[in-house]
This record gives structure tokens, sequence and C-alpha cells, in this order.
């Protein structure tokens, strides 16, 4: 039994112990290793390749095309290897005794240490002009928080884990990441099929990478549950609705994908993948709900099944496309043919229960038109021979046309355990086996039953079953404000002012002495109080205080948070010696609302009211919003009476 262990610290959320050997962190490590081998290989490739172009001696060309050939060749081990384990289905499974059909679930992406300490600590004391040291916690904090979302729980503590360090992205893209300026830092994430290495400085790269992790997540959880039961099956149905947002959200919101299994058709098939696991999900449950064996139920089971046949064969479609063709694990396709034939045999099946188990139709003439209709509705064409009003109401006909049906119900079985038998990774998975021979043996019986010595008539080739389905999937997006986070920086001051897209002048201390008359200059607002005005000649003016400056420390203490009444607390409890006032300037800013398109916020996470709230991270606008670009210029005074403190000024 795998068991998930979290480690918890003061405070802070952690992921799994990187030394407990779980089944699944045994099999993350080796992937790991297996990705670091892929980008050791690759680098070997590349160099060849250029010394290949490189050099005009044949000899030298003769020895770079036979290494290019070992290197080329260990790349294949490398990647079967790695396809072995994505495809590793068995591990995510659940640990119940019942005999369901394993779904696939989907191995997270891996991604190397980064270290932002030095880029954050130049960029605070270069943009800013703060002293570094003094955010070493905030900065072992996020180092913490990043690392610990590496290795995240399989179940809702772990994706409140990556929701959080998704969340806090934001946060550090505001701060630390401006157009004139990049940070410096590279992100290095693996392909999660087949361990390519990609390496952006983009933010956004580690965004999408993250949010792909949370989808990637919500799938083990859902292959995880039992679905022996209708609870576990409703839990299952979540996960794998929530995963398909996920993978969808990052597909409209995300482009240029660095690494294929970001790319459009690669989300495509995963979002298509998710929904027909679903449908699968939605048929074992109605399966487990309906006790009666009444004719129209039975008719409503091989509809479920055709319609879970034909979103299978759809994802088998998507599967199959050029650029997907070579990329998808073989294990990956065999399952999800499998998968279609194996529920196109199952739709046959309850087709001909529903019209052998049932000779005699119960009930009044009411009914008999409900069954009839039904009857009709549930196959896709109509078969040679009698109409089906007719076939109803004659009980050798019902058996003949059932017993074509059960024909087509073992030939499909037959042709699912055929694909299976090619795929060694599938054959090592034992409950599948089991799945597949009870059906395929259950419908033998079925047939061997209906089978007479007197049968010489050619069996009718029974009608497709016409899919039909009671509950459509959902594509739940992710709600990331479920995840309340503070900004790790807050110390730097108001997100609204202190951003990496303002422009500040150097931090300046002055001292202003208390005489008569007063400081000599106007403020106004709060968090952080602005020098609306300076009076002429006065003394504000003679230390070189400027309207449009912001205070952001008195006597030492920082108030960049302060309101404006704190200040003016400050200001006025100063000591004959005077105040000392530690005053930035904000230059020529432009406060773009959503023109960076990477960074562009669509939903708003819930926050405290009256403040700002953090928002969620898209990446892709759609269409420019209307008065996107807004230039405020900086210090003007407005003539307001002294009332409020918020949104007003006065002399002091």
């Amino acid at each position: 039994m795998e068991v998930d262990v979290n480690v918890t610290g003061a405070g802070a959320l952690l992921g799994c112990d990187p030394l407990a050997q779980t089944q699944r962190s045994k099999l993350q490590h080796r992937r790991a290793r297996i990705n670091q081998q892929i980008n050791k290989e690759m680098r070997m490739r590349t160099g060849a390749e250029n010394l290949f172009r490189a050099t005009t001696n044949n000899k030298v060309k003769e020895t770079v095309a036979l290494e290019l050939s070992f290197v080329n060749s260990n790349l294949q081990l490398l990647k079967e290897e790695l396809e072995e384990l994505n495809s590793s289905m068995d591990v995510y499974q659940t640990d119940s005794e019942a005999v369901n059909v394993p779904m696939i679930p989907l191995g997270l992406k891996e991604t190397k240490e980064v270290d932002v300490t030095v880029a954050i600590k130049d960029f605070i004391c270069e943009h800013y002009g703060e002293d570094s040291f003094l955010y070493d916690k905030e900065i072992k904090e996020l180092m913490e928080l990043r690392q610990a979302m590496r290795t995240p729980s399989r179940n809702q503590a772990g994706l409140e884990l990556l929701m959080e360090y998704y969340n806090q992205l934001y946060y550090l893209d505001q701060r630390f990441f401006s157009a004139q300026k990049n940070l410096g830092v590279h992100f290095h994430w693996y392909d999660s099929l087949t361990g390519v290495p990609s390496c952006q400085r983009a933010l956004a790269f580690e965004k999408g990478s993250v949010l792909f992790n949370i989808g990637a997540l919500y799938t083990q959880i859902g292959a995880r549950q039992d679905r022996s039961a209708t609870a576990g099956i409703d839990r299952a149905i979540d996960a794998f609705q929530r995963a398909a947002g996920a993978f969808n959200y990052l597909k409209e919101n995300f482009s240029n994908a660095p690494s294929l299994d970001m790319s459009s058709p690669s989300l495509c098939m995963l979002v298509r993948l998710m929904l027909a696991q679903v449908q699968e999900c939605v048929f074992e449950r109605i399966t487990l709900t309906t006790q009666d064996t009444h004719f129209t139920s039975q008719l409503r089971l091989a509809q479920e099944a055709a319609r879970v046949s034909d979103v299978y064969l759809l994802v088998q479609q998507t599967m199959t496309q050029p650029l997907m063709k070579d990329y998808v694990p073989f294990s990956w396709v065999s399952m999800v043919q499998v998968k279609s034939e194996h529920f196109r045999a199952l739709s046959h099946y309850y087709a001909a229960v529903a019209l052998c188990d049932h000779m005699l139709l119960a009930g009044g003439e009411e009914e008999e038109e409900e069954a009839e209709k039904a009857f009709i509705q549930c196959h896709a064409s109509v078969p040679a021979g009698p109409q089906l009003s007719q076939v109803l109401r004659d009980p050798e006909k019902r058996r003949k046309l059932g017993k074509a049906h059960l024909r087509r119900a073992v030939i499909r079985h037959e042709e699912a355990m055929r694909v299976h038998s090619l795929c060694k990774i599938l054959r090592k998975m034992d409950i599948l086996q089991d799945v597949l021979s009870a059906t395929h043996k259950r419908s033998l019986d079925k047939y061997s039953e209906l089978d007479r010595e007197d049968d010489f008539d050619e069996i009718a080739e029974a009608p497709e079953i016409q899919s039909h389905t009671h509950q459509k999937p959902d594509i739940i997006p992710p709600n990331f404000s479920t995840v309340k986070v503070t900004d790790i920086f807050q110390r730097l001051g108001p997100l609204s002012v202190f951003c990496a897209r303002a422009r500040w002048g150097p931090m300046r201390v002055i001292c202003l002495n208390k005489r008569e008359g007063g400081l000599g200059l106007t403020l106004r607002g709060d968090s952080p109080v602005l020098v609306a005005g300076v009076v002429p000649g006065g003394w504000a003016e003679e230390a070189g205080l400027r309207e449009g400056d912001y205070i952001v420390a008195v006597d030492g203490k920082d108030c960049k948070w302060a309101k404006h009444g704190e200040v003016v607390h400050m200001l006025k409890s100063c000591s004959d010696r005077g105040v000392e006032i530690s005053q930035v300037e904000r230059r020529a800013v432009m406060l773009s609302l959503c023109s960076d398109k990477e960074n562009t916020r669509h939903r708003l996470l819930s926050g405290a009211k009256g403040q700002s709230s953090a928002s969620l991270l898209n990446w892709n606008r759609k269409k420019k919003r209307e008065g996107s670009t807004i230039t405020k210029r900086l210090g003007s005074a407005f003539s307001l009476s002294f009332g409020s403190i918020r949104d007003t000024e006065a002399m002091y």
C-alpha cells in the first residue's frame, strides 16, 4: 500500500518527504534520473552535431557520425524507459480489491532547483533602493515554497500547495519582473512524457508548468479512487473534470509552449482523454445504481456504453494525429483502443440482455409504447428484415436479434483482447486482463445459452447502438480563489505603488526641524502617504522635499503601509531636534492595467473588503481591453477640505 507522507513546517505547507520510499516517490525519482540522463545525452548530441557541421576533416566527420549514432541509440533507449515509467498506470490505481478498468493518470513535470536569491537581492537594491539583507527571510520562504511544490502529496493538500505557489507567482511577477529589465533567472522543466528539457527566462513558463502539474495531480487523484461505490465514482468524476479544466485553461491562455506536452494539440488530447474517463465513470455509476432489470434500463446501459466507446474513439483519433502519433506513449494508445472496443462490446451485450431476458413486456399499453420507442431509438440504423416494432412483439425474432448483438459483442471483446495482447505494458496489468476475460466469457455464455441446434438460418447483422448519455461531462476550470495567499514580499510596500513596472529615484533621507509655522508640506492619502505639495520657501522645500514624493519611513520606522493619521501622528510627535523622513520619488509612472499579455488577469481572488485583491494568472490575452494603458501624473494636489483621512489632503 502506498502512502504519501506530508512534511509540515512552522506555518508552511511542504510537499511529500522525498526520502519516503513510496511507490510513487520511487517512480518520480527514477523519472528525474532519466530526465537528467536525457538532458546530458542531448547536450552531447548538440555538441557533436555542431562539430560535424563545422569540421572539414573527413576522418573527424566519420568519428563524430559514429558518436552521434551511439548518442541517438542511448536517447532512444532512455525515451523508451521513460515511456514505460509514464505508462505505469498501476502505480496510481486504487488499492481496492474491486475489479475496475484502470484509468490513465499523468505523471508530474519535473523541474530543476532554481536559486533566485542573488537576482532578487540585486533587484531590491537597484530598483527599490533598500538593503536586500533585510529580506533574507522572505527569499528563504519563497525558495522553500518552490522546493515543496516539486513533490506535492497526492491529495487536496498537494493541490493547495501547487495553487499557493501559482498564486504567489503573481506577486513575484509584479514585484520583480519588468518589461525593461529581465531578472536573469532560468526556469528548467522537463516534458512529462518524453523527458526532453526546456529552459526559459519567462515567468509565464513557470506558471504554465505549475498549472500543468495541477491538472496532472488531479488525474492521479481521480485514478486512485475506489470506484466500487458511488462516492468514489463521484470523487473520480470531479477530479477528472477538474483535470480537464486545468488543461483546457492552459490551452486557452498559454501560447508558444516550449515543450510538446503543453502544446495545443497535446492539451486538446488530454482534455478529451479526461472527459472520456469521466464518461466511463458515469457508466460505472449507472451500472451500480441500476438495480432493476427492466427492459428500458438495459437499453439505457447499452446506450451509455456506446457513448463511452464513441468518446474513446475520438481520443484515439486525436492521439493518432501527425504531431501526436510519435509522442503519445504506445500503451496509452493501446489502452484507449482497448476501452473503445470493450465498451462497444458492452453496448451490444446489454442490448442483447434487454431483448432476450425480457420476453414479455409487463405493464399497460402506455409502458409498451414507451418501451417500443426506447427500443427504436436505441439503434443507430434500422436492421434488415422485419420492422423493429414487429421484432419486439415476436419472442423468436427478439432471440435472433439478441443473438446477433451477442455475436458482435464477442467479436468486439476479442478485438479488445487482441489489442491488449500487443502491448507489453498492458499485458502486465492483471486487473485489465481479468476485466476483459470476464466480460468476454459472459458474452460467450450468453451466446451459448441462446444458441439452438436447429438454428440453420444465417444470423442477421445487428445494427450499431445509438450512443446517448444522461450526464455529459463538465470542464471545471481551476478556482484559485479557494487558496488565500499573502504576498511574501509585502514589506516592500503596497503593490499598487511598489511594483517592478514603476520607476523610482534613489531613496533620500531628509531632516525637518519643527519650527513655528509648521513643516510646510501638504500630505494626501495613505499606504503610502504622498507629499501633495510643499510651501514655497518653507522648511520642507529647504530640506529638499518635493511634490510627488512618497514618505516611506519616519525616524527610521517603516510607514509604507501606514495610514494617513499614523504618519501625521509620527510627524507631530517629533522632538525639538526635528524628524528624519525617508522618501522616494516615483518618476513618469505608466500604470498599465493588464498591458503584459502574459500577465492578463481575468478573475479576482477573494480578499479583504476595501483592499486590493490578488487575482488569477492568465497569459494570453484574447482581446485588448478598453483603456488598457492609463498615464497618471503623480504629485498633482487637489484643493480638498480636511475631512476623512483617506482620499484627502491637509497642510502641516
